[in-house]
């Protein structure tokens, strides 16, 4: 097991920055019919739920789930585990993630949604590490620069474990 997580972000601190990422959110989209939030399992499902109750536009959500292909793929090679359930052909899309480390995910959903022709495709994360990315890709929204330490809680996860902390703490995982 590892230690206890050290408090980076308190709920209270997240809470707060959330509801600043609404409300540009909302600002920005406040001349559509409604946005589609697409959450990427399962890290985002947190920042998603209260990302979307504090949002004041119209939206509707749905998710999907990506997976490193294993043996014998190239290394980093993405795929979709869970899709969508319905064309986003039009639609206002805005993928959420709970993190862009290195930006092969995201980069990836970016590409892959880009092609089914929504009207529009921006992207949030929680946090974002600068230092290690790798993958050139935008994020339109933002919660946290994070540093380059091992985050958990608010649905950020070590080994599936610490996923339902209220608040985002950092850890050293061992091995």
């Amino acid at each position: 097991m590892t230690e206890r997580p050290a408090v980076l972000y308190s709920q209270e601190v997240i809470a707060q920055r959330v509801i600043e990422l609404a409300e540009r959110i909302s600002a920005d989209y406040a001349t559509v019919e409604d946005i589609l939030l697409v959450g990427v399992l399962r890290g985002a499902f947190v920042f998603l739920a209260d990302l979307s109750r504090r949002l004041t536009v119209p939206c509707r959500v749905d998710f999907l789930a990506v997976t490193r292909y294993e043996r014998g793929a190239e290394p980093g090679a993405l795929r979709l585990v869970m899709d969508l359930r319905n064309d986003i052909r039009g639609q206002h899309v805005l993928i959420v993630e709970d993190i862009v480390d290195r930006g092969h995910t995201l980069a990836y959903l970016v590409r892959t949604l880009r092609a089914r022709g929504p009207a529009s495709l921006r992207t949030c994360a929680l946090t974002r590490k600068a230092v290690q990315v790798e993958a050139p890709v935008s994020v339109d929204y933002v919660g946290f620069d994070a540093p380059d330490r091992w985050l958990v809680g608010y649905g950020l996860d070590y080994a599936d474990k610490f996923r339902t902390l209220p608040y985002i703490g950092t850890i050293t995982p061992r091995g």
